[in-house]
């Protein structure tokens, strides 16, 4: 879609979009073209990097609002490099979304144990990655008011079914992931595999109903589990 028919059919509105910065992360310099000239032209600021390594150096002095990062790449895949950004609590809270060309169930599983909270699959419609950017950042602004202002946004609590019961050691991975940790981090605290870990977690997912990291962080978080 080139950018005078984008003109014709999308209008810019105030919304969660103005001056908000993304970090794009891929090794395709095709890809990174194209993403980045559709995200500007939706009212985002966006930064990129090549791959994980390169992008952790650019961290170290840039806090983007959300990270959109391939599956695949050299240096540091995305796997690895979504997990250093949860063991940090400077970046820890940033929503995370992975752009994969991997689109099996087992894939999207790995993808979100390991910290990311959406999982989109190659090729996507540009008009769904701004859906799904929109919606994270709009996430992110409530769990970080509820958090700041205890439960008087009781309204906007997570919604998981009543005779949720979770296992002692799912009580200790569900607090290291209100804290921020990721798998790995998880795994050495619990001297177990990280596949364990990863186990619990999706576990935890199916007993709450919940869908991602984030939001089982948030349910820990507001029912004073961690």
């Amino acid at each position: 879609m080139d950018r005078s028919a984008r003109s014709a059919t999308v209008m810019k509105e105030p919304s969660m979009k103005d001056h908000k910065r993304l970090l794009l992360i891929d090794d395709d310099p095709n890809l990174i073209l194209v993403v980045k000239d559709y995200l500007e032209f939706r009212g985002y600021e966006v930064i990129t990097s090549a791959n994980g390594r390169e992008a952790l150096d650019l961290l170290e002095t840039e806090v983007p609002d959300m990270i959109i990062c391939d599956v695949m790449m050299p240096e540091m895949d995305g796997y690895t490099f979504v997990e250093e950004v949860r063991k940090t609590e400077r970046t820890s809270w940033i929503p995370f979304l992975f752009l994969s060309a991997k689109g099996q169930s087992a894939d999207r599983v790995k993808g979100l144990n390991k910290g990311a909270d959406v999982y989109m699959v190659k090729p996507f419609e540009p008009e769904e990655l701004v859906a799904q950017v929109e919606s994270s950042l709009k996430q992110t602004v409530r769990w970080r008011e509820q958090t700041k202002g205890g439960d008087s946004g009781s309204g906007s609590r997570i919604q998981v079914p009543f005779d949720v019961q979770l296992t002692p050691t799912e009580l200790k991975v569900v607090q290291f992931v209100a804290r921020g940790l990721a798998n790995r981090e998880i795994a050495e605290e619990l001297n177990v595999s990280q596949r364990t870990v990863e186990s619990h977690v999706s576990n935890m997912l199916g007993k709450t109903n919940l869908h991602n990291r984030t939001e089982l962080a948030r349910w820990a978080i507001e029912n004073q589990m961690a």
